[in-house]
């Protein structure tokens, strides 16, 4: 197996897993954790993927998301992969906490120094699906399908892996995303930065631009979360209006955007609405 198995954690009835594997994409090593339902046990399950914010590890969800509880519900297993590949000692890589380490934005980088191991969109969408499908042969069922959501940075990743690859996912759900980088803070800052100067270029990775090019006869299968008590959202971060406008005035259907009144940013808001996002995600896959 790719994997080594640092920790098995009793969790919800089931187990969770804290791996780490040998990147050929990041060319570093990747930690992940895996969260294997009570279901697993007995028969194959379908896959979640989550994706973690800025300055986020696949420690935090895992201990205060509270994904087990829907995962174990409805026989879910949960993948946490990291959010960027980490000690390479590439300049500037851990000079600010929004960009660089724990910050990859899940893009695949063009520019010096970041393109030869920041390829994070390849990883999530090709090398990791395709290595804990082979090593846990006997409890992933990828015919059940797979479904993919995030938080912040995670929400954007989430958002825009889904409109850029719509074959590999069955759904998609985010907690407050960034979900227009192109016209944000940090998006933009990142972009520049992983992707150069071209804004076309940006638009390749941004859940607003993309989702003006979804196919009209398809639902959108998409859920958003976001609390009003965000300062993020107050400043203009998150942009959940621009995606909402987007999906209209595309004509499309299958957003449901919900703003949760006085939430903040936090995993208190997560794990108050962990088992809405799960139950969204099952609905979609074969179980």
């Amino acid at each position: 197996m790719a994997f080594t198995t640092k920790a098995t954690i009793a969790s919800f009835g089931g187990r969770l897993l804290k791996l780490s594997h040998q990147s050929s994409v990041t060319g570093t090593e990747m930690a992940v954790n895996l969260y294997l339902p009570p279901q697993a046990n007995k028969q194959k399950v379908p896959l979640l993927f989550y994706l973690s914010g800025l300055t986020c590890s696949p420690e935090n969800c895992t201990e205060k998301g509270f994904f087990q509880h829907g995962a174990s519900k409805h026989g879910i297993a949960v993948a946490y992969p990291d959010t960027s590949p980490r000690g390479l000692g590439l300049p500037g890589e851990d000079e600010s906490w929004d960009f660089g380490s724990a910050a990859s934005f899940y893009v695949d980088a063009k520019q010096d120094p970041w393109k030869g191991n920041y390829r994070m969109e390849t990883y999530i969408t090709e090398e990791l699906p395709r290595l804990l499908y082979e090593g846990f042969a006997d409890k992933l069922d990828k015919a059940k399908g797979m479904s993919i959501t995030g938080h912040s940075m995670g929400g954007h990743g989430a958002l825009s892996l889904y409109l850029k690859h719509p074959a590999m996912y069955r759904s998609v759900s985010a907690f407050a995303p960034i979900a227009n980088p192109s016209k944000c803070p940090w998006g933009e800052k990142a972009f520049g930065g992983y992707l150069g100067d071209d804004r076309d270029e940006w638009k390749k990775h941004d859940s607003t631009e993309l989702v003006k090019g979804w196919n009209k006869d398809q639902d959108l299968k998409m859920l958003v979360d976001v609390g009003t008590g965000d300062n993020f959202y107050k400043q203009g971060q998150l942009l959940p209006e621009n995606l909402e406008k987007a999906v209209k005035d595309a004509g499309l259907k299958g957003l449901t955007l919900r703003y949760q009144e006085d939430y903040d940013h936090s995993y208190f808001f997560m794990a108050s609405f962990s088992d809405d996002h799960v139950a969204h995600a099952a609905k979609y896959l074969d179980i």
